[in-house]
């Protein structure tokens, strides 16, 4: 598929810091608000606390490497010439089924204020077993919310991903695969499975990626995944232009006798490049990311992961994103090829799974503290913290239960979300105006 120029387009005048604002949809007459209280009360993290960066909380410089185009164009001569996101959208025959079919329990996890205004559930199909995670759109990929002609949703799973842990598979265990969700016709949504890889041998060969896509941004012709705790490589890079297809269908992965198989999966993204952590294991990595169209340059938001137990406050990091043309889709580098962060803060917000800046605000995806319960969505910026109330104890719990990451599809004004097995959307106003 061509790029259209547009992709490389950036909109100007904007200021890095503007008044909250949207023109997103209404909100469906089945989603009725409740009142929120913004009494301080002892459990509200506050104002965001900026970090200088040259703390060295406030600083996480990001290095970026490039798989060689070598390795990349020998695997394509052996599996074939690479595919777009065209092709793959027009194999994807696994309906998502609309909420009103799925089951109780899925639709339990769903946010109760406010409420969600579209809700799909995905089978069993392909899923079971697996940990669903990161949310993006080609609302993230180009302005006008399409990429071609399509209307697309990415919904990123892990295989072998534990529990609430954000630490993801152990090494050699586990893979990732993304499912291409066909989002034309929104009464009708369909999707196939990629497998995310890594290329090996030099080319000749590929493992999957061991992670638990926590977070996930399609910006551009490149889709950036998180990765595990223990992996230097902070975040993997892929090219939505290098898709490869799978001839062999077996549960192996990589090179196979008479080809080449994904694990089940009908394609591959081989990973084109990383972007590595400074230090050792234990520095501060990214857990969730997510896209800013509000900034500019346009830009990548992300925050890292601290338990509710941790002993210190979670840090939120936001990176600019390169106006090269010749650079799409990569964040911007200095000279050495390290990215730095143009923005960092503090929270006292704890177990943030996800993380998404609009204007002034960041909204902040706080897990269930217990089994079945709701999560708890939190809007923050220098002024102080709020959340919508709910139920007739008023409480703060009303988020989805099962958290996950957040995109704003700024086309359609609304925010996308995974919780389990269902995948859900509602307008950005609809959360800002339960928070008023």
């Amino acid at each position: 598929m061509k790029h259209r120029g547009r992709h490389r387009r950036r909109r100007r005048g904007r200021a890095l810091r503007a008044t909250l604002a949207g023109t997103a949809l209404a909100l469906t007459a089945a989603a009725t608000l409740i009142s929120a209280s913004q009494a301080t009360v002892a459990d509200a993290p506050g104002a965001l606390k900026p970090v200088s960066a040259s703390d060295g909380a406030g600083r996480l410089p990001l290095s970026e490497h490039r798989v060689p185009g070598r390795w990349l164009d020998r695997l394509a001569s052996e599996m074939g010439r690479p595919v777009g996101v065209g092709t793959v959208l027009d194999s994807a025959d696994m309906p998502l089924r609309r909420a009103a079919d799925c089951p109780a329990p899925e639709k339990h996890s769903l946010p109760v204020e406010p409420a969600a205004t579209r809700a799909y559930c995905f089978g069993g199909s392909g899923t079971r077993g697996w940990r669903a995670g990161a949310v993006t759109t080609s609302g993230d990929a180009d302005d006008d919310g399409r990429w071609g002609a399509n209307r697309v949703i990415l919904s990123g799973w892990t295989r072998g991903a534990e529990g609430g842990s954000l630490d993801g598979p152990a090494p050699g265990q586990g893979l990732a695969k993304v499912a291409f969700v066909d989002a034309n016709d929104p009464g009708a949504l369909r999707y196939t499975w990629a497998l995310l890889a890594v290329p090996v041998d030099g080319g000749r060969d590929y493992r999957g990626l061991v992670s638990p896509l926590s977070g996930m941004v399609w910006y551009q012709d490149k889709l950036l995944v998180t990765t595990r705790e223990g992996d230097r490589d902070a975040l993997y890079v892929y090219d939505m232009d290098r898709i490869q297809r799978a001839t062999v269908e077996s549960d192996a992965v990589g090179r196979v006798r008479g080809g080449w198989a994904a694990h089940g999966s009908r394609f591959v993204l081989p990973a084109v490049g990383s972007y590595t952590l400074p230090g050792g294991d234990d520095a501060a990595r990214p857990a969730s990311v997510s896209l800013d169209r509000s900034t500019s340059p346009d830009s990548l938001v992300a925050s890292e992961w601290v338990p509710a137990d941790g002993d210190r406050h979670t840090r939120l990091w936001r990176y600019a994103l390169s106006r090269d043309p010749a650079r799409s889709g990569l964040l911007a580098t200095d000279s050495s090829g390290d990215a730095d962060p143009v923005e960092a803060y503090e929270t006292k917000t704890a177990d943030v799974r996800g993380v998404l800046a609009h204007r002034t605000g960041w909204y902040l995806d706080r897990a269930s503290g217990s089994p079945g319960g709701h999560g708890t969505l939190w809007r923050q910026d220098a002024d102080g913290a709020r959340a919508t109330e709910c139920g007739t104890d008023e409480t703060r719990h009303c988020w989805s239960g099962r958290s996950g990451s957040l995109s704003y599809w700024e086309e359609t004004g609304e925010v996308w979300s995974q919780s389990g097995r269902m995948l859900f959307a509602l307008p950005l106003t609809s959360i800002d105006r339960a928070l008023d």
